[in-house]
């Protein structure tokens, strides 16, 4: 089984990078390929609705994204991190989220996502919901844990002094490793439910 996680942080090896890899070793004693992907300090400019994915098959804008959209394909979980600016994630993950799961066209049902925050203070909670906002809208399972998937500490380090926090994302990433395998186990027995056709609807009269 493989995870996917993507740091959204500009600094590589800070407090998110800290929650990420405290979730990475619970996986990799799952025996679970993991692959930590930073985007957070490239240059990733914005979705501009042009359309052109669906007839290319990717990104127009050929960068980061269109780098990890096959890895997300080959993923059973993704684990998205953020430290939290103003409330909501950092602006360039949400730049990059925005193009990755609109021009990425492949099923994601049934993917387990799980969004973790780190933050100095506030504004923990509704940075969280904005990226489950991407799980909920394509399919995929939200993995929680024994507390929202949050860890504080604003100093290079200080997330390593959050036992609780460290302590969500062991349990985080444990509670993904369950739902991974059991709905692996669930598609030999079960077939995924399948769509009805999509009906889009605009509220324009």
């Amino acid at each position: 089984m493989k995870v996917l996680l993507i740091n959204g942080s500009p600094h590589a090896n800070g407090n998110t990078s800290i929650a990420l890899n405290e979730m990475i070793k619970v996986f990799k004693a799952a025996e679970i390929e993991t692959n930590l992907v930073h985007v957070g300090g490239k240059d990733i400019r914005g979705c501009t609705a042009c359309g052109n994915c669906f007839n290319l098959g990717r990104c127009v804008f050929d960068d980061a994204v269109n780098e990890v959209a096959p890895l997300f394909a080959e993923a059973d979980g993704l684990v998205i991190g953020s430290p939290v600016y103003y409330s909501s994630p950092n602006g360039t993950l949400v730049s990059f989220l925005d193009r990755l799961f609109y021009s990425a066209h492949f099923d994601k049902t049934m993917k387990v996502g799980a969004s973790v925050v780190v933050a100095r203070r506030g504004g923990a909670a509704s940075a969280y919901d904005v990226l489950n906002k991407y799980f909920g809208n394509c399919g995929m399972v939200i993995a929680t844990s024994q507390y929202w998937n949050m860890v504080y500490g604003l100093k290079p380090g200080e997330a390593a002094q959050d036992a609780e926090g460290l302590q969500t994302m062991r349990t985080l990433a444990n509670n993904m490793t369950f739902l991974m395998k059991s709905i692996a186990l669930g598609k030999e027995k079960f077939e995924v439910p399948k769509r009805e056709a999509w009906i889009p609807t605009h509220f324009i009269r």
